[in-house]
């Protein structure tokens, strides 16, 4: 598939291309919910939300009493800033 450049804003990309781009970072769709995805790494697993202007994602009992971590992250950053700020983890 030929992606944007990864310096181009994510809101600059056809909705296909970032579920692929989901997809190649190792998340799933939800069935129920098509606009949220999962991912589960060795150290971490997250759901995202792909909401209207921005991705929301929610890391798993990440913090350190064990709550949830959740950042949000608009899609004016371009597709290598949100790879490195979501996927790096927590």
């Amino acid at each position: 598939m030929n992606f944007p450049s990864a310096d181009t804003p994510l809101y600059n990309h056809p909705l296909p291309d970032i579920e692929q781009w989901l997809r190649e970072q190792g998340c799933q769709q939800d069935e129920s919910a098509c606009h949220c995805w999962h991912i589960k790494r060795d150290d971490w697993q997250a759901d995202l939300v792909l909401e209207i202007d921005s991705i929301v994602v929610c890391y798993i009992a990440a913090g350190e009493d064990g709550r949830d971590i959740q950042r949000v992250f608009k899609y004016s950053l371009s597709r290598q800033d949100l790879n490195e700020a979501i996927f790096s983890g927590p």
